[in-house]
Protein backbone atom coordinates (compact mmCIF):
# COMPACT_ATOMS: atom_id res chain seq x y z
CA UNK A 1 0.00 0.00 0.00
CA UNK A 2 0.98 3.42 -0.69
CA UNK A 3 1.50 5.36 2.59
CA UNK A 4 1.50 9.12 2.10
CA UNK A 5 2.91 11.71 5.07
CA UNK A 6 -0.32 14.16 5.65
CA UNK A 7 -1.17 16.73 9.10
CA UNK A 8 -3.84 19.10 8.78
CA UNK A 9 -0.30 20.99 10.17
CA UNK A 10 0.84 21.46 6.55
CA UNK A 11 -1.87 23.87 5.80
CA UNK A 12 0.25 26.48 7.05
CA UNK A 13 -1.39 29.74 6.85
CA UNK A 14 0.55 33.23 6.15
CA UNK A 15 -0.17 35.87 8.77
CA UNK A 16 -1.18 38.36 6.15
CA UNK A 17 -3.69 36.02 5.09
CA UNK A 18 -2.38 34.96 1.73
CA UNK A 19 -2.26 31.43 0.98
CA UNK A 20 -1.31 30.67 -2.43
CA UNK A 21 0.46 28.60 -3.00
CA UNK A 22 0.52 27.07 0.78
CA UNK A 23 -3.25 25.76 -0.28
CA UNK A 24 -1.57 22.91 -2.62
CA UNK A 25 -0.62 21.26 0.49
CA UNK A 26 -4.90 21.12 1.35
CA UNK A 27 -5.84 20.80 -2.25
CA UNK A 28 -3.78 17.53 -2.88
CA UNK A 29 -4.76 15.05 -0.74
CA UNK A 30 -8.23 16.55 -1.38
CA UNK A 31 -8.02 15.47 -5.13
CA UNK A 32 -6.05 12.36 -4.89
CA UNK A 33 -9.22 11.20 -2.70
CA UNK A 34 -12.00 12.31 -4.84
CA UNK A 35 -10.75 11.33 -8.07
CA UNK A 36 -9.80 8.07 -6.16
CA UNK A 37 -5.96 7.68 -6.41
CA UNK A 38 -5.85 6.89 -2.96
CA UNK A 39 -8.15 6.41 -0.01
CA UNK A 40 -8.31 7.28 3.72
CA UNK A 41 -6.04 4.03 4.77
CA UNK A 42 -3.61 5.91 2.29
CA UNK A 43 -2.92 8.71 4.50
CA UNK A 44 -0.89 8.70 8.34
CA UNK A 45 -0.39 12.07 9.89
CA UNK A 46 3.30 12.21 11.09
CA UNK A 47 4.21 13.68 14.94
CA UNK A 48 6.70 16.23 15.19
CA UNK A 49 9.92 15.10 14.80
CA UNK A 50 12.16 14.62 18.07
CA UNK A 51 14.64 17.14 18.87
CA UNK A 52 17.13 14.49 18.71
CA UNK A 53 16.56 13.43 15.67
CA UNK A 54 16.63 17.54 14.53
CA UNK A 55 19.83 17.50 16.40
CA UNK A 56 21.31 14.91 14.18
CA UNK A 57 21.22 17.45 11.06
CA UNK A 58 20.96 20.97 12.51
CA UNK A 59 23.16 22.94 14.87
CA UNK A 60 22.26 23.42 18.37
CA UNK A 61 22.31 27.34 18.43
CA UNK A 62 20.31 27.21 14.74
CA UNK A 63 17.84 25.18 16.66
CA UNK A 64 17.38 26.81 19.91
CA UNK A 65 16.68 30.15 17.68
CA UNK A 66 14.09 27.92 15.71
CA UNK A 67 12.19 27.48 18.84
CA UNK A 68 12.76 30.22 20.69
CA UNK A 69 12.07 32.75 17.55
CA UNK A 70 14.99 34.34 18.34
CA UNK A 71 16.48 34.62 14.69
CA UNK A 72 17.49 37.89 13.76
CA UNK A 73 15.62 39.72 11.14
CA UNK A 74 18.03 38.77 8.70
CA UNK A 75 18.40 35.57 9.21
CA UNK A 76 13.92 35.81 9.06
CA UNK A 77 14.68 37.97 5.93
CA UNK A 78 16.82 34.90 4.07
CA UNK A 79 13.81 32.23 5.40
CA UNK A 80 11.22 34.22 3.25
CA UNK A 81 8.58 33.40 5.94
CA UNK A 82 7.61 35.81 8.86
CA UNK A 83 9.06 33.09 12.11
CA UNK A 84 6.27 31.63 13.95
CA UNK A 85 6.12 28.84 16.15
CA UNK A 86 2.56 27.59 14.57
CA UNK A 87 5.78 27.23 11.11
CA UNK A 88 8.26 25.69 12.99
CA UNK A 89 6.17 23.08 14.40
CA UNK A 90 4.89 22.98 10.97
CA UNK A 91 8.34 21.74 10.22
CA UNK A 92 8.74 19.22 12.43
CA UNK A 93 5.92 17.33 11.39
CA UNK A 94 6.94 17.43 8.15
CA UNK A 95 10.74 16.15 8.68
CA UNK A 96 9.01 13.68 10.57
CA UNK A 97 6.69 12.62 8.25
CA UNK A 98 9.74 12.48 5.41
CA UNK A 99 11.77 10.22 8.12
CA UNK A 100 7.91 8.21 8.62
CA UNK A 101 7.96 7.97 4.99
CA UNK A 102 11.84 6.16 4.56
CA UNK A 103 10.29 3.25 7.19
CA UNK A 104 7.05 2.64 5.15
CA UNK A 105 9.11 2.47 1.54
CA UNK A 106 11.26 0.05 3.16
CA UNK A 107 8.70 -2.18 3.68
CA UNK A 108 6.25 -1.35 0.35
CA UNK A 109 9.25 0.20 -1.96
CA UNK A 110 8.28 3.93 -2.00
CA UNK A 111 6.35 6.43 0.17
CA UNK A 112 5.51 10.21 -0.01
CA UNK A 113 5.41 13.12 1.44
CA UNK A 114 2.29 15.45 1.01
CA UNK A 115 5.14 18.33 1.31
CA UNK A 116 8.93 18.32 2.15
CA UNK A 117 11.85 18.59 0.05
CA UNK A 118 13.09 22.06 2.18
CA UNK A 119 16.67 21.09 0.72
CA UNK A 120 17.66 25.56 1.35
CA UNK A 121 17.93 24.47 5.22
CA UNK A 122 21.35 24.43 6.23
CA UNK A 123 23.26 23.00 9.41
CA UNK A 124 23.35 26.22 10.92
CA UNK A 125 20.31 28.41 8.78
CA UNK A 126 17.26 28.46 6.99
CA UNK A 127 16.98 29.98 3.48
CA UNK A 128 14.71 29.50 0.60
CA UNK A 129 11.32 29.12 2.70
CA UNK A 130 13.41 26.09 4.13
CA UNK A 131 13.62 25.47 8.19
CA UNK A 132 14.67 22.34 9.00
CA UNK A 133 16.01 19.94 5.79
CA UNK A 134 13.19 16.71 5.75
CA UNK A 135 15.63 14.88 3.35
CA UNK A 136 18.65 15.41 5.10
CA UNK A 137 16.97 14.34 8.76
CA UNK A 138 15.83 11.24 7.56
CA UNK A 139 18.85 10.59 5.59
CA UNK A 140 21.15 10.72 8.96
CA UNK A 141 18.46 9.16 10.89
CA UNK A 142 18.84 5.82 8.47
CA UNK A 143 22.57 6.14 8.82
CA UNK A 144 22.60 6.22 12.59
CA UNK A 145 20.41 3.09 12.77
CA UNK A 146 22.04 1.17 10.79
CA UNK A 147 18.88 0.90 8.55
CA UNK A 148 21.14 2.49 5.01
CA UNK A 149 24.33 2.11 4.59
CA UNK A 150 24.82 4.20 1.37
CA UNK A 151 21.96 6.94 0.53
CA UNK A 152 21.19 8.21 -3.18
CA UNK A 153 19.46 11.65 -3.09
CA UNK A 154 17.79 12.81 -6.43
CA UNK A 155 16.99 16.36 -6.36
CA UNK A 156 15.14 17.45 -9.41
CA UNK A 157 13.32 20.08 -8.24
CA UNK A 158 13.87 23.38 -10.16
CA UNK A 159 16.42 25.26 -7.66
CA UNK A 160 19.59 23.40 -6.34
CA UNK A 161 19.59 21.70 -3.15
CA UNK A 162 22.55 23.89 -1.55
CA UNK A 163 21.59 22.94 1.91
CA UNK A 164 21.59 19.38 1.47
CA UNK A 165 24.68 19.67 0.13
CA UNK A 166 26.40 21.13 2.45
CA UNK A 167 24.80 18.99 4.86
CA UNK A 168 26.59 16.05 3.40
CA UNK A 169 29.71 17.51 1.98
CA UNK A 170 31.99 15.74 4.13
CA UNK A 171 29.70 12.33 4.55
CA UNK A 172 30.91 9.82 1.72
CA UNK A 173 27.68 7.53 2.49
CA UNK A 174 25.13 10.12 1.18
CA UNK A 175 25.32 11.21 -2.46
CA UNK A 176 23.86 14.15 -3.68
CA UNK A 177 22.76 14.73 -7.37
CA UNK A 178 21.16 17.76 -8.30
CA UNK A 179 19.45 19.01 -11.58
CA UNK A 180 18.33 22.54 -11.80
CA UNK A 181 18.08 25.36 -13.40
CA UNK A 182 21.80 27.00 -13.62
CA UNK A 183 20.36 30.55 -13.44
CA UNK A 184 18.13 30.10 -10.95
CA UNK A 185 18.19 30.30 -7.14
CA UNK A 186 20.38 30.06 -5.26
CA UNK A 187 22.52 32.63 -7.10
CA UNK A 188 25.46 30.68 -4.71
CA UNK A 189 25.58 27.09 -5.00
CA UNK A 190 27.06 24.45 -2.96
CA UNK A 191 29.05 21.66 -4.94
CA UNK A 192 27.01 18.70 -4.75
CA UNK A 193 28.58 15.21 -5.58
CA UNK A 194 26.79 15.77 -8.91
CA UNK A 195 25.32 18.78 -10.33
CA UNK A 196 23.62 19.29 -13.28
CA UNK A 197 22.60 22.89 -14.24
CA UNK A 198 20.46 23.21 -17.56
CA UNK A 199 20.19 26.61 -19.19
CA UNK A 200 17.01 28.67 -19.21
CA UNK A 201 13.58 27.72 -21.47
CA UNK A 202 15.21 23.62 -21.23
CA UNK A 203 12.15 21.77 -22.63
CA UNK A 204 11.06 18.02 -21.69
CA UNK A 205 13.63 16.40 -24.70
CA UNK A 206 16.77 17.62 -23.71
CA UNK A 207 15.74 17.32 -19.92
CA UNK A 208 14.61 13.80 -19.81
CA UNK A 209 17.66 12.90 -22.41
CA UNK A 210 20.11 14.45 -19.78
CA UNK A 211 18.24 12.41 -16.68
CA UNK A 212 17.73 9.01 -18.44
CA UNK A 213 21.88 9.07 -19.33
CA UNK A 214 22.95 10.82 -15.88
CA UNK A 215 20.46 8.20 -13.55
CA UNK A 216 20.67 4.77 -14.61
CA UNK A 217 24.56 5.64 -14.44
CA UNK A 218 23.95 7.03 -10.73
CA UNK A 219 22.51 3.88 -9.44
CA UNK A 220 25.15 1.81 -11.08
CA UNK A 221 27.85 3.51 -9.82
CA UNK A 222 26.40 4.81 -6.16
CA UNK A 223 25.90 1.10 -5.44
CA UNK A 224 22.78 2.95 -3.09
CA UNK A 225 20.56 1.01 -0.80
CA UNK A 226 17.66 3.98 -0.45
CA UNK A 227 16.91 6.87 -2.39
CA UNK A 228 15.03 9.86 -1.76
CA UNK A 229 14.16 11.68 -4.12
CA UNK A 230 12.80 15.78 -4.44
CA UNK A 231 10.14 15.96 -6.89
CA UNK A 232 9.52 19.70 -7.83
CA UNK A 233 7.37 20.73 -10.32
CA UNK A 234 8.71 24.04 -10.60
CA UNK A 235 10.07 22.86 -13.62
CA UNK A 236 7.16 23.42 -15.58
CA UNK A 237 6.70 26.00 -18.46
CA UNK A 238 3.63 27.56 -16.43
CA UNK A 239 5.86 28.09 -13.01
CA UNK A 240 6.80 31.60 -12.50
CA UNK A 241 9.85 30.93 -10.46
CA UNK A 242 11.25 27.71 -12.57
CA UNK A 243 12.47 29.35 -15.68
CA UNK A 244 12.32 25.36 -17.23
CA UNK A 245 9.77 24.74 -20.14
CA UNK A 246 8.96 20.73 -19.62
CA UNK A 247 5.48 20.02 -19.87
CA UNK A 248 2.91 18.70 -17.33
CA UNK A 249 3.47 15.04 -19.67
CA UNK A 250 7.10 15.92 -19.19
CA UNK A 251 7.17 15.90 -15.76
CA UNK A 252 5.32 12.94 -15.37
CA UNK A 253 7.86 10.90 -17.42
CA UNK A 254 10.21 12.85 -15.16
CA UNK A 255 8.47 10.89 -12.67
CA UNK A 256 8.01 7.57 -14.12
CA UNK A 257 12.10 7.68 -15.17
CA UNK A 258 12.84 7.57 -11.65
CA UNK A 259 10.15 5.73 -10.28
CA UNK A 260 10.83 2.89 -12.48
CA UNK A 261 14.19 2.49 -12.00
CA UNK A 262 14.35 2.20 -8.43
CA UNK A 263 11.27 -0.36 -8.49
CA UNK A 264 13.97 -2.48 -11.55
CA UNK A 265 16.98 -2.12 -8.76
CA UNK A 266 14.87 -2.49 -5.90
CA UNK A 267 15.61 0.34 -3.79
CA UNK A 268 13.48 1.56 -1.84
CA UNK A 269 12.41 5.46 -2.58
CA UNK A 270 10.64 8.01 -0.25
CA UNK A 271 9.20 11.20 -2.12
CA UNK A 272 9.62 14.83 -1.24
CA UNK A 273 7.06 17.31 -2.78
CA UNK A 274 9.59 20.66 -2.86
CA UNK A 275 8.52 23.62 -5.03
CA UNK A 276 5.73 24.60 -7.48
CA UNK A 277 4.45 28.22 -8.11
CA UNK A 278 2.54 28.30 -11.33
CA UNK A 279 0.39 31.02 -11.47
CA UNK A 280 -2.71 28.36 -11.58
CA UNK A 281 -3.34 26.63 -8.70
CA UNK A 282 -4.31 23.86 -10.74
CA UNK A 283 -1.73 23.57 -12.40
CA UNK A 284 0.36 22.74 -9.57
CA UNK A 285 -2.27 20.38 -7.84
CA UNK A 286 -2.35 18.27 -11.35
CA UNK A 287 1.48 18.03 -11.98
CA UNK A 288 1.67 16.93 -8.38
CA UNK A 289 -1.07 14.66 -7.99
CA UNK A 290 1.08 12.80 -11.21
CA UNK A 291 3.58 12.12 -9.08
CA UNK A 292 1.77 10.07 -6.47
CA UNK A 293 -0.48 8.74 -9.85
CA UNK A 294 2.70 7.27 -11.38
CA UNK A 295 3.83 5.70 -7.67
CA UNK A 296 0.64 3.88 -7.74
CA UNK A 297 1.28 2.39 -11.23
CA UNK A 298 4.91 1.06 -10.63
CA UNK A 299 4.74 -0.03 -7.40
CA UNK A 300 1.14 -1.75 -7.07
Amino acid sequence: MLKIAYSPVYKYELPDGHRFPMIKYELLPEQLLYEGSISESNLFHPAPLTEVDILLTHDLDYWNKLKTLSLTKKEIRKIGFPLSEQLVTRGTHIANGTLQCAHYALQHGVAMNVAGGTHHSFTNRGEGFCLLNDIAIAANVLLRDNIAQKILVVDLDVHQGNGTAQIFQQESRVFTFSMHGEKNYPTQKEKSDLDIGLPDKTEDERYLSILKNTLPRLIDEVQADFVFYLSGVDVLASDKLGRLSLSRAGCKTRDRIVFELCHKNQLPIAVSMGGGYSEKIADIVEAHANTFRVAQEVFF
